[in-house]
């Protein structure tokens, strides 16, 4: 999976829309948008972010496996 497949898969799994994550993280709704379409990808910082909120790792959440 794409890393944008996988921040809307997480997303999806707490039942969010696009504008709620957007609020969690402070960004906007078109941020959240580009990142899942994988038009645009997070800074370390929103990875970061991503990350905490959703209790994973930052390399689970780019798809990253070993």
């Amino acid at each position: 999976m794409t890393l944008g497949e996988n921040i809307k898969s997480w997303r999806n799994s707490k039942n969010m829309k696009q504008e709620d994550l957007a609020l969690v993280l402070n960004t906007t709704l078109q941020t959240i948008s580009h990142w899942e379409t994988n038009y645009s990808e997070p800074s370390i910082e929103y990875l970061i972010k991503l990350a905490d909120y959703f209790d994973t790792t930052i390399d689970e959440l780019v798809g990253r496996t070993m």
